[in-house]
């Protein structure tokens, strides 16, 4: 094998080798709006005056004990990531899955007040900071039974 052909396929492997010494950091094409998922309950004769509620909002302010708890178990972030990906994937147009999929664990997780018997959801797209923070809403769900989707 000639100098040369040496050191072409040394420079081919150091082309296969070159990413994992420096990887790149674009991990996403581009970063979007993350989904917001709220809810309300409904009564039988229709929404009244139901107020929307954010489904399982990121706490205020989280002490040095619970972020380190955190790195090692936490189920509750685990689930919310889940609803991410299912509220995104409903955007993108996997519905039926996704939207039951949200719909029960909404119901599981939330007592079903005695007056309203069923159950809705919408998407919301937060963007921005600060006065420059928009809220647009990308998806409202048609109205579940509660207490069937608690038992899905």
């Amino acid at each position: 094998m000639s100098l040369r052909a040496e050191i072409e396929a040394a420079m081919r492997s150091l082309a296969l080798l070159l990413p994992a010494l420096a990887p790149s950091w674009r991990f996403f094409p581009a970063v979007t709006p993350s989904p917001r998922i709220e809810f309300r309950a409904l009564r039988a004769d229709g929404p009244g005056d139901a107020e929307w509620r954010e489904f399982r909002p990121a706490p205020a302010r989280v002490s040095v004990a619970a972020m380190l708890k955190r790195m090692l178990w936490n189920p509750e972030r685990n689930e919310a990531l889940f609803l991410v990906t299912c509220a995104e994937r409903l955007l993108d147009g996997e519905i039926e899955f996704a939207r039951g999929e949200i719909a029960s664990r909404i119901a599981r997780r939330m007592p079903a007040p005695a007056d309203a018997p069923f159950l809705q959801f919408r998407l919301i797209l937060v963007s921005g900071h600060g006065p420059a923070r928009r809220r647009d809403v990308a998806y409202v769900s048609p109205a579940f039974g509660w207490a069937e989707r608690a038992a899905a």
